[in-house]
């Protein structure tokens, strides 16, 4: 068996190096951890910063080997949901619109699962993991107007039900396929202090994240 990976840092294994400042990558990401521990091959396509329509590119670039993987992990949203920040902090007055619009989120993601099943390779799905809205919102809001960032909002809480409809875009798209797919979400909640599986960003799971995401894949896939 092998298995190919489509999304963004989440899947990649980038986290938040606090005593280093910067984002680095993991090495016992959840992919890593599953692959040795099913001793299964693992293709990695996810890149930071990737989005559905970029993911789609990727996919383009790679279809024809993927009739050589049996399944095809795709984690797509965090990034598709996200707001230019510095021109909302700037503008609050004004209408803003995210990296990828919800219409153009789904139909790009159908697209992918399409595509992906006609080359053989059977997609699985993974749900998004949670944000920490206070977190994230302080995360993003380094260097700008904060007041701004809020005024726009309406409340900070925003933030996670924005995420949340992409999230709810994911499960539709798993139904309308007919498309296995791994809530990772829902054991990140099920966690009173989820907040403590996130890197200090509010957005991407930490060390503890990534082992917890692993025993999810590893108990509920194949």
């Amino acid at each position: 068996m092998k298995i190919c990976v489509l999304g963004d840092s989440v899947a990649r294994g980038v986290i938040y190096d606090e005593a280093r400042n910067k984002y680095t990558f993991l090495k016992n990401s959840f992919i890593n951890l599953f692959s040795s521990i099913r001793q299964i091959p693992v293709k990695n396509l996810a890149r930071f910063g990737c989005t559905t329509t970029k993911g789609q590119q990727i996919l383009e670039k790679h279809k024809e080997q993927l009739s050589l993987y049996d399944y095809t992990i795709l984690e797509f949203g965090g990034n598709d949901c996200n707001y230019n920040w510095e021109e909302v902090a700037r503008t609050p007055e004004k209408d803003h619109a995210p990296a990828v619009p919800s219409s153009v989120f789904k139909d790009t993601y159908s697209n992918m699962l399409e595509q992906i099943r006609s080359c053989g390779s059977q997609p699985i799905l993974l749900s998004l993991p949670p944000l920490n809205p206070q977190r994230f919102f302080d995360w993003v809001c380094r260097g700008l107007n904060r007041d701004n960032v809020l005024r726009w909002l309406g409340d900070i809480d925003y933030i996670y039900r924005w995420h949340e409809a992409y999230n709810l875009t994911v499960f539709q798209l798993a139904q309308e396929h007919k498309a296995p797919l791994i809530d990772i979400r829902r054991i990140f909640l099920e966690n009173r202090h989820y907040g403590d599986l996130l890197c200090v960003d509010g957005m991407h799971p930490n060390e503890k994240g990534h082992a917890l995401i692993n025993s999810a894949l590893v108990d509920l896939m194949i």
